[in-house]
C-alpha cells in the first residue's frame, strides 16, 4: 500500500491529484445536475491538460457529448473504449454505438451493436431492451417492404393491364375512324361518278339535240344552186317553203280530227 501511495505520487504530484480529484468532483456534479457543456469540459480538461487516461474518464467524455448531441464526438469516444479489457466499459460503448446508429436509421448496423453489448454483458439489460426493440422495427420495416414490393407489383399489374386496354381502345377507336373515313371515300366517289354519268348523259343528250338541230337546219336551208338552175328568187323561195310548211300542219290537224272521229260500224275499215 505504501509503494503504490508513493507510485502514485511519483507519477502525479501532490498538487496534480488534488486538481485531478477537483475536476472529477465538478464534473461529476455537473453531469447529475444535466449541465453537460461543464462536465464535457471537465472531462476534456482531464484529459489534455491532466494527461488522465482512465477509461471512466472517456465514457463519462463520450457520454456528455452525447448528451449535447455531439454526435461524431460521442461516436469516437465509444469507438476507442471498445477495445477495453473492462467488459462492463465495452458493453456501454457498444450499447451507446447502437443508439447512435439506430438514430440515424441503421437498424441492422444498431442490432449487431446491441448483439456485441450483450455478448460483453449479457446482464447488460438496457442493451437488451434496445435490442428487442430494433429488432422488432426491423421486422416491421421487413413486413412493411414485403407489402410495399407487393403493393408497388399491384400497382405495376394494374398500369400495364389500363395501359394494354388503353392501346386495344386506341386500336378499336382508330380502326371505327379509318372504317368511316374509308365509307366516306366510297360514298364521295359514288357521289362523284354518278355527277360524271348525269354530265356524260348531259352532254350526249346535248350532242343529240345538236346533231338533230343541225338536220333541221340542213333540211330547211335553201340550196342556192338549186335555186339558180330553177330561176327562183330567194324571197319567193322562202315564201313556197312556208306554205308547204302550213300545209303541212294543216294536214296534221286534219289527221287528228279524223282520229277522234268515231268509226262506222255498218261500212268496213276499208
Amino acid at each position: 500500500m505504501i509503494r503504490l501511495l508513493f507510485f502514485l505520487i511519483a507519477l502525479f504530484p501532490l498538487t496534480d491529484i488534488g486538481k485531478i480529484n477537483a475536476a472529477k468532483s465538478a464534473a461529476k456534479k455537473a453531469f447529475l445536475n444535466g449541465d453537460y457543456k461543464t462536465a464535457a469540459s471537465q472531462y476534456q480538461y482531464l484529459i489534455d491538460s491532466l494527461g488522465v487516461r482512465e477509461e471512466e474518464v472517456m465514457l463519462n467524455l463520450a457520454h456528455s457529448r452525447f448528451q449535447l448531441n455531439d454526435s461524431l464526438p460521442a461516436l469516437q469516444g465509444y469507438q476507442q473504449l471498445t477495445a477495453s479489457s473492462n467488459t462492463s466499459i465495452r458493453s456501454t460503448a457498444y450499447q451507446q454505438l447502437g443508439v447512435l446508429s439506430s438514430r440515424a436509421g441503421k437498424l441492422e448496423e444498431a442490432l449487431d451493436q446491441f448483439k456485441s453489448a450483450l455478448k460483453a454483458n449479457p446482464a447488460n439489460e438496457e442493451a437488451r431492451y434496445n435490442y428487442e426493440l430494433v429488432k422488432r422495427k426491423l421486422e416491421e420495416q421487413q413486413k412493411q417492404n414485403e407489402q410495399n414490393k407487393d403493393q408497388n407489383k399491384k400497382d405495376k399489374d394494374q398500369k400495364q393491364d389500363q395501359k394494354e386496354k388503353n392501346q386495344q381502345q386506341d386500336k378499336k377507336d382508330q380502326q371505327q375512324q379509318q372504317q368511316k373515313k374509308d365509307q366516306q371515300q366510297d360514298q364521295n366517289k359514288k357521289s362523284e361518278d354518278k355527277k360524271k354519268e348525269e354530265q356524260q348523259q348531259q352532254q350526249k343528250d346535248q350532242q343529240q339535240k345538236d346533231q338533230e338541230q343541225e338536220k333541221k337546219d340542213k333540211q330547211n336551208q335553201l340550196d342556192p344552186e338549186k335555186m339558180k338552175n330553177m330561176k327562183m328568187s330567194e324571197d319567193k323561195a322562202k315564201m313556197i317553203l312556208e306554205a308547204m310548211k302550213r300545209n303541212e300542219v294543216q294536214y296534221l290537224q286534219q289527221n287528228k280530227r279524223r282520229a277522234t272521229k268515231p268509226k262506222d260500224k255498218n261500212k268496213p275499215d276499208w
